[in-house]
């Protein structure tokens, strides 16, 4: 957070995204990282990229207001590949997936603040994701506080041939 936040706090949160999917956020996308934090992304990409070759450089960086939210959606292929690894900070979060042919078909996973998550294939295709608002953010019986938040994200290259 030391590295990210003095250019985050710069930025206005945001409440139209172009594709709607995302309300009450700010972002920045980083390439270059201090003696602290690099070797944290180096993890990152270690455990969730099998070819760093193929790895987008900048890193993105999503700062969600303790009131945004994350709609539901499937990412597009245009913007990065299959896999994407991410680190929740600041605060804890519910992200919810549902199948995009059987809506019966709900997982919810619990984001603890620091926690490591990597969605690839068919998680990032055959499901939306969205981070719950504050209200409706439960695990199970549980009711999740929720602040702000700060995603850490790395994303490897689209396939050819997506559009």
């Amino acid at each position: 957070m030391k590295e990210v936040e003095p250019h985050l706090k710069r930025l206005q949160y945001e409440f139209d995204h172009w594709d709607d999917a995302i309300h009450g956020f700010r972002e920045i996308e980083r390439g270059r990282w201090g003696k602290s934090a690099s070797p944290i992304i180096s993890r990152m990409k270690k455990y969730a990229f099998p070819e760093e070759k193929d790895m987008i450089a900048q890193v993105h960086i999503l700062d969600l207001a303790k009131t945004g939210v994350i709609k539901p959606h499937v990412d597009s292929v245009r913007f990065c590949g299959n896999i994407i690894s991410g680190v929740c900070l600041l605060s804890d979060a519910v992200m919810r997936l549902v199948h995009v042919n059987n809506k019966d078909q709900v997982i919810d996973v619990m984001l603890p603040r620091r926690a490591l998550y990597i969605m690839r294939d068919g998680s990032r295709y055959n499901y939306t994701h969205e981070i719950l608002e504050e209200n409706k953010s439960f695990f199970g019986s549980i009711a999740v506080q929720r602040d702000r938040r700060v995603s850490v994200i790395c994303r490897n290259n689209p396939k050819e041939g997506n559009e």
